[in-house]
This record gives C-alpha cells, sequence and structure tokens, in this order.
C-alpha cells in the first residue's frame, strides 16, 4: 500500500492547487501598447528533485527535461519565450520540483503514536477519609509509582511535537505557506482556528510541488551575481493523484500569477471533469463509393 499514493478518501473532496507568486525588487512586467505582457526571453536551470518518502512512479520516473517540457506551455502562453541565445536571454528561471514529507506520512506519524502511547493514564488516588489533616497519608492509596508521569515519556512527547512543528513550519516556507501560516498563529483555541487548521492539515500531507525562481540572466552571467526577480512556488497533495497528470494542470493555474505578487498564499480547486455515456448506437459501414 505504501507503494504509490493511496485514493481519496472521501468521494468529492475537491482538490486544490496552493500557489504562492512574489515579485522581488520592483520587478514588472512591461506592457506592449495594446495591455499584453511584453516577451521575455529565458533559459531553464535544473534545481533539482527532492525525493518522496514513498515510492511514486507518477513522479520518480519523471527527469528534469519531461517537467521541463510541461512548464514551457504555460510560461509561453504568459510570453516567457525560450532562447538559445545568451546575448539575448534576459531571465534564468530555476526549476526545483518533488514531494515533501508531512506528519501524517506513516514514518513521522508512527514518531508521534509511539510517543502518544506512552503516556498512560494515571488513576489519582482516593480522597482522604472525612474529618482527616489534608496532609495525613490516606489509607489504600495507589502506588506512589502511578501517581505521576513518567518524566521520560514527556520528554518524549515534548520531542514528538517540536519535530512536528518543526516539520510543518519547514514545509510552509518550502510550499509558500509561511506568511499565512504566521497571520493565523494564536487563532488555536479561537472561533478563528479553523483556518490554521485548514491550513496545518495541508503542510501534514505530503505535497508534491513545483518552485520557479526566475534570475537576472545577463547579471549572472556576465558579473556572477544573484539577483531574483520573481518567483512562483505551486503544490498540490500527493496523496489519490497523479504528479505526471496533474502537473499541467497544475502549472496552468499557477500561469496567471507568473512574474506577480499573489500577496500571499492562493489557494484554487481544480475543476474535476466528468464523462457522460449516452445510449450505445451501431453505425453501419459506409458504401465505398466506386472508381
Amino acid at each position: 500500500m505504501l507503494a504509490c499514493p493511496s485514493s481519496r478518501a472521501a468521494a468529492g473532496e475537491e482538490e486544490i492547487v496552493a500557489v504562492a507568486s512574489r515579485a522581488w525588487k520592483g520587478y514588472v512586467r512591461a506592457k506592449l501598447p495594446d495591455g499584453s505582457p511584453q516577451p521575455e526571453t529565458y533559459a531553464f536551470g535544473n534545481g533539482g528533485r527532492i525525493s518522496g518518502p514513498i515510492v511514486d512512479d507518477t513522479i520518480d520516473k519523471l527527469d528534469f527535461k519531461d517537467v521541463a517540457q510541461i512548464i514551457a506551455g504555460p510560461l509561453a502562453e504568459r510570453k516567457y519565450v525560450a532562447a538559445s541565445d545568451p546575448n539575448k536571454t534576459t531571465l534564468l528561471i530555476m526549476v526545483y520540483w518533488g514531494t515533501t514529507t508531512g506528519a501524517k506520512d506513516p514514518s513521522n506519524k508512527a514518531t508521534y503514536d509511539a510517543a502518544q502511547s506512552t503516556q498512560s493514564v494515571v488513576t489519582p488516588p482516593p480522597p482522604p477519609p472525612s474529618g482527616s489533616h489534608p496532609s495525613a497519608p490516606a489509607t489504600g492509596g495507589a502506588p506512589k509509582a502511578t501517581q505521576s508521569i513518567d518524566q521520560n515519556s514527556l520528554e518524549l512527547m515534548l520531542m514528538a511535537n517540536q519535530q512536528r512543528d518543526s516539520n510543518d513550519t519547514r514545509n510552509a516556507m518550502l510550499l509558500g505557506y509561511d506568511s499565512e501560516l504566521a497571520a493565523t498563529f494564536g487563532l488555536e483555541n479561537t472561533p478563528l482556528r479553523s483556518s490554521r487548521e485548514s491550513l496545518i492539515n495541508d503542510l501534514e500531507d505530503n505535497r508534491y510541488f513545483v518552485v520557479l525562481m526566475a534570475y537576472d540572466f545577463q547579471l549572472l552571467w556576465k558579473e556572477k551575481k544573484h539577483k531574483l526577480l520573481w518567483e512562483t512556488r505551486i503544490s498540490l497533495r500527493q496523496r489519490g493523484n497523479d504528479f505526471g497528470k496533474r502537473l499541467p494542470t497544475m502549472m496552468l493555474t499557477a500561469s496567471k500569477y507568473f512574474g506577480s505578487d499573489t500577496d500571499g498564499l492562493v489557494r484554487n480547486p481544480i475543476p474535476e471533469g466528468r464523462v457522460e455515456i449516452g445510449e450505445v448506437r451501431v453505425l453501419e459501414p459506409t458504401p465505398t463509393p466506386e472508381k
């Protein structure tokens, strides 16, 4: 069962593509007289893949060339044009892709559950007899060993919680959830806690992701200086999805934000297709006209 993503648990559950895009240092797309964006040339750079915790052929068998070819289409729709001449190349677009490891993954969840299992329920001692002094020892009390929580178990539980929080924070930074998550800090015990829980649920699922980081190609090529102009982070949960099949939709959803700022996280549902089978009809073969 761990050899591939499992199917969706709930029928009709929406698939959400999360996008966080940012334009850096005043980068703004130039416009043509008709208001459309002015074409910009680019070259791809292979940032590399982060392997997921489970075997998943839908992403494991794709290499950089496969991913880049799919990304090139939505880039072209936004007037980003692939170039082969370094002197005429404006952007270097670094491509990173892979799968995050969420706290719900069996490898992480097992550690957390093991920590929880060490917390035995402690039975409180019976109350002292009526009229006795509160400090007087009660007869028939529970053994001392069961009247306190095992310190080692408590420390293990705290470590598991810290590891979980650290993993959530790392995923939030990678996927572009960090500013949105920070804005919900302190809402855990308020009526608005659902907004934070929704973000945490995303982060604790294993998620497919693609990160595009566009640098000033000429500055990097001629002066060896890195100047980030814009970045876009796109993600979709792994469970129940096929990366190769979903990647075009992920990129198409994100393409409207290339080179611009989303001012935080945008989460868009993927429209689900539906095939309706009508009445079956048998078609007679069309006679071939005589020559």
